[in-house]
């Protein structure tokens, strides 16, 4: 069996097939999916993604705010989702963090956001998912002053980072998640990154419907797919494909807690 750390199912590209690839998901060996509701003020991706939740035994939910959408999160909507994330299926704070390669939200905003979504994950004893592009000294400033000490743990998901980067967040407690990105062809970066972890260091997601991994590339990406990209880590690490996935699922689980258990919930968002 192995896990899916990191979708979007609420996402539109699945709107006209969502039991078709659950039902691919399950055929090819899942038996664990987190779907991540990123939180924009304006839009019910959160309820979406709980009710999707609420529907599937085997899917659980992460809440929070994108660094895209951080301009937008002011105190009101963050109690809303802190409120939200109260609901039995929610499993993890995120998708959180800095993203200065799109600088969709001003820096000094994502920089805000992400300290007062840490402080409610950490007040609300809740893992969390972060988001990092281009900003890796900032991210690590802002979880060494808010993130150190005893904590529930989190990933870094889809690792776009080095070798360093890599050693440095897992030194802090994070799992480093690996996507589709493993397998492609001029990411010999993150293979080397890879390389230097340990098997109850890492992750695999897919970050569906986005990055497709390899044989898979130019396609709607799939949770069925994170079989390829743990066969593309299990190459990079030098184990076998049963190995990785044994070892993901089981750091996953690992993190979550009691609430990976969880596979029935009532719709607490309706009265909120």
């Amino acid at each position: 069996m192995i896990a899916d750390s990191h979708a979007h199912l609420d996402m539109p590209e699945f709107g006209a097939d969502l039991e078709a690839v659950l039902s691919r998901a399950v055929a090819a060996g899942l038996d664990l999916i987190v779907t991540v509701g990123t939180g924009r003020p304006g839009d019910d991706c959160i309820e979406r993604t709980l009710r999707i939740a609420e529907e599937h035994d085997f899917v659980l939910a992460a809440v929070g705010v994108h660094p895209h959408d951080a301009r937008l999160a002011d105190d009101d909507y963050l109690s809303y989702v802190e409120a939200v994330a109260e609901h039995p299926k929610v499993v993890l704070w995120g998708e959180i963090g800095l993203d200065y390669h799109y600088d969709s939200s001003p820096r000094a905003d994502q920089c805000r956001a992400l300290r007062r979504q840490l402080q409610i994950a950490r007040r609300k004893n809740l893992p969390v998912s972060i988001h990092c592009r281009d900003a890796w000294s900032d991210l690590l400033t802002i979880l060494g002053e808010e993130w150190s000490g005893a904590h529930p743990g989190g990933i870094l998901h889809s690792f776009t980072g080095t070798r360093h980067d890599a050693q440095v967040y897992a030194d802090l407690g994070l799992l480093i998640s690996f996507s589709g990105i493993v397998t492609f062809k001029n990411a010999d970066w993150i293979r080397e990154a890879a390389r230097s972890l340990r098997l109850d260091q890492v992750l695999v997601e897919t970050d569906c419907p986005y990055l497709a991994p390899v044989p898979h590339r130019g396609r709607r990406n799939e949770p069925a797919f994170v079989v390829d990209v743990a066969r593309g880590l299990a190459a990079a690490m030098g184990v076998e494909l049963p190995g990785i996935a044994a070892a993901t699922s089981k750091n996953l689980r690992r993190l979550l807690g009691p609430r990976c258990k969880s596979s029935s919930a009532s719709r607490v968002f309706d009265n909120l």
